[in-house]
């Protein structure tokens, strides 16, 4: 996100930004990115458009308009745009049903969907409604990343091996790819093999250098000369020719009713699953990331491609991969990548004509091997279990039900976790550190002296409605366990916040220790939770003088009347 003292323009436009600090070294690792990505997004934009149902170039034009719209408004530096296998399935399943087999009417309606995408992404943005990116925490971008990697792996074993493949999530895919080993094509898998061998020592000997085209280049004209495609190995093949005609989307097919569901679930879809991705290229690279900005760079994204009769598009994770693993410095990368898929589509389309599938797929299988990180998730479990857990989650629900549903599923069972830990705060009893007026938990410090006749509490955590009874149940339990207890004081030092629960456990506690004939206090209040505490009548029951005092100072006044009665 831009400094506060930027203009608002200039934290609206990132390019300004950008470009402003571009170097004249950057320029060849977006030149080699935008290239490398152009040639990756031509094939997997072909196959993706088929898969929704539209005409293949439409494919390709969602990249290269895409991205023009994406460069002018995103903050990520890293993120392509283009047709995501997602997206497509949800055209492909809704849009059927609203064209009513007219083939016209079923490509202005994705169309149409794509500028309905890019009128919510404004109006989100305008509502600052990136909260939503908010609930994917670090631990389950880790999950995330992961089984993310593990399910594009598996999705590109099939071109690598030379089968079939198929399924609908990883363990599927994984048992379909299994049946079909028997029917590896030894060739493809010699081509694949070799292309991801290259790429993997070429990154590590040749860092910075363009590989990945390289290698695209040298498997085009091995394919060329050996003549593989009459060997039975699969390449991109013929490729329409022609830049799309741009021109405004056809209003009024729909009605409201029929459109906001489509580009509603367009957009959650694109937003979770490029900011996710995005997130991830900005924290390796080491730079923020506007998470409301993202909304108008997918809004701008979705416009243009709209106005090239496209369908609606969003940040995905392979090809983002693919264009960081080719060093893509900034979103210029993307600008190169449309000019390159527009010179392909006017003068070089027999070019890419033999490029076999098997490269494109190790290029995808080296950029996100890296996603599984492996060191974190033990990490996790070392350091904070909660957060392991969380990640487990994502990993497992993205296997089992896909990046959207995986992401959706791990951020409702991540906030379940934090308010299940929430509602078992721990509750510090506190003993003096010996020749000092501190005091610190008993149970961490076997040094600290006893407090005699006396029951002092720290919260660690907020008092809400989630952890009262559990707070009010554990000192209820000290008490019981210490006869003979003449004064028990809560210190809310460590309490931040308190709501109406909060304060009536605490008006419960209050009427527990007066049937004992026990004097409650409390110290250590805040300012917020002081005008609460006095709102809800506490200031009646307990000495709301002590409120701001430290607990030293309330335990020494204590001593001293003690004293004062044995004398």
């Amino acid at each position: 996100m831009s400094a506060p003292s930027e203009p608002g323009w200039i934290r609206s436009f990132p390019p300004a930004g950008w470009l402003g600090a571009y170097r004249r070294e950057w320029f060849s690792s977006d030149a080699v990115a935008g290239v490398t990505l152009a040639a990756y997004a031509i094939p997997v934009s072909l196959a993706y458009a088929a898969l929704a149902g539209l005409p293949p170039q439409i494919g390709v034009y969602g990249y290269m308009l895409g991205g023009i719209g994406y460069a002018l408004l995103g903050s990520s530096r890293q993120l392509a745009i283009g047709p995501t296998s997602a997206i497509s399935l949800m055209i492909a399943g809704t849009v059927g049903a609203l064209a009513g087999g007219d083939a016209i009417r079923y490509a202005q309606i994705a169309s149409l969907a794509a500028f309905a995408v890019a009128v919510l992404c404004f109006i989100a943005w305008l509502f600052k409604l990136s909260v939503l990116v908010r609930l994917v925490s670090d631990s389950i971008l880790v999950g995330f990343k992961a089984g993310a990697g593990l399910t594009i792996i598996m999705s590109q074993l099939p071109s690598l091996l030379g089968v079939a493949g198929g399924g609908h999530n990883f363990f599927d895919r994984a048992i379909k790819l299994a049946g079909q080993l028997g029917a590896v094509n030894l060739l493809v898998l010699a081509v694949g093999a070799v292309a991801l061998l290259l790429l993997l020592f070429g990154e590590r000997l040749l860092p910075g250098k363009p590989v990945g085209i390289t290698i695209v280049a040298l498997a085009i004209g091995t394919a060329t000369l050996l003549g593989l495609p009459a060997y039975g190995v699969p390449v991109t093949g013929k490729i329409p020719e022609g830049l799309p005609a741009l021109g405004i989307p056809t209003l009024g097919l729909l009605d409201f009713d029929d459109l906001f569901p489509l580009a509603a679930g367009c957009i959650l879809l694109a937003y979770i699953e490029g900011v996710s991705a995005a997130r991830s290229f900005a924290a390796k690279h080491g730079y923020p990331l506007d998470v409301r900005q993202e909304f108008l760079g997918l809004g701008a994204a979705n416009l243009v491609v709209a106005f090239g009769h496209g369908y609606p598009v969003a940040g995905g994770l392979s090809q983002s991969a693919v264009n960081d693993s080719a060093g893509a410095r900034t979103p210029l990368a993307l600008v190169i990548c449309s000019v390159t898929l527009g010179l392909c589509l006017l003068f070089f389309t027999g070019l890419l004509t033999n490029l076999p599938k098997a490269v494109l797929a190790a290029i995808v299988f080296a950029a996100v091997y890296k996603l599984v990180d492996v060191r974190a998730l033990v990490r996790m479990w070392q350091v904070s279990r909660i957060d392991f857990y969380a990640a487990t989650i994502a990993l497992v629900s993205v296997l089992l039900l896909g990046i959207l549903q995986g992401v959706l599923l791990a951020s409702i069972a991540s906030i379940f976790l934090l308010l299940a830990r929430a509602s078992r705060p721990n509750v510090a009893f506190l003993g003096r550190l010996p020749g000092s007026g501190r005091y610190s938990d008993s149970s961490r410090h076997a040094d600290v002296e006893p407090l005699i006749g006396v029951i002092a509490f720290r919260p660690e955590a907020s008092l809400l409605y989630i952890n009262a009874e559990t707070i009010l149940e554990t000192v209820l339990i000290a008490l019981r366990r210490a006869p003979g207890i003449r004064l028990v004081v809560c210190d809310l030092s460590a309490s931040p916040y308190i709501d109406l629960a909060g304060a009536g456990m605490l008006h419960d506690l209050y009427d527990e220790l007066a049937a004992r004939k026990v004097i409650f206090s409390i110290v250590g209040a805040h300012a917020q939770l002081r005008d609460l505490l006095r709102a809800e009548g506490l200031a009646e029951r307990t000495d709301s003088s002590q409120w701001l005092r430290s607990l030293d100072s309330v335990l020494g006044d204590e001593q001293a009347v003690t004293a004062q009665r044995t004398a």
